[in-house]
């Protein structure tokens, strides 16, 4: 599993899936989440804003990544 750094403040969904490689655009965060198959700590999430914190764990396409304090 990765792990990907962030700040205190946390990131939100869409901008992790873009900064991990997931997804170029905002729209296509928008319909890789609108597909069902991006979940958050196990959980299925279509929110593009939901906001993450350290210890988060994001699933999708047989990949994984953790969110750490950077």
């Amino acid at each position: 599993m990765d792990e990907i750094s962030i700040g205190a403040q946390g990131i939100r969904l869409g901008q992790l899936l873009k900064l991990v490689g997931w997804a170029e655009t905002g729209g296509m965060a928008k319909e890789l989440l609108a597909s069902g198959d991006v979940t958050v700590n196990g959980r299925p999430e279509t929110r593009r804003g939901a906001q993450l914190r350290p210890g988060d764990v994001i699933a999708a396409a047989g990949r994984q990544v953790r969110v750490v304090s950077g």
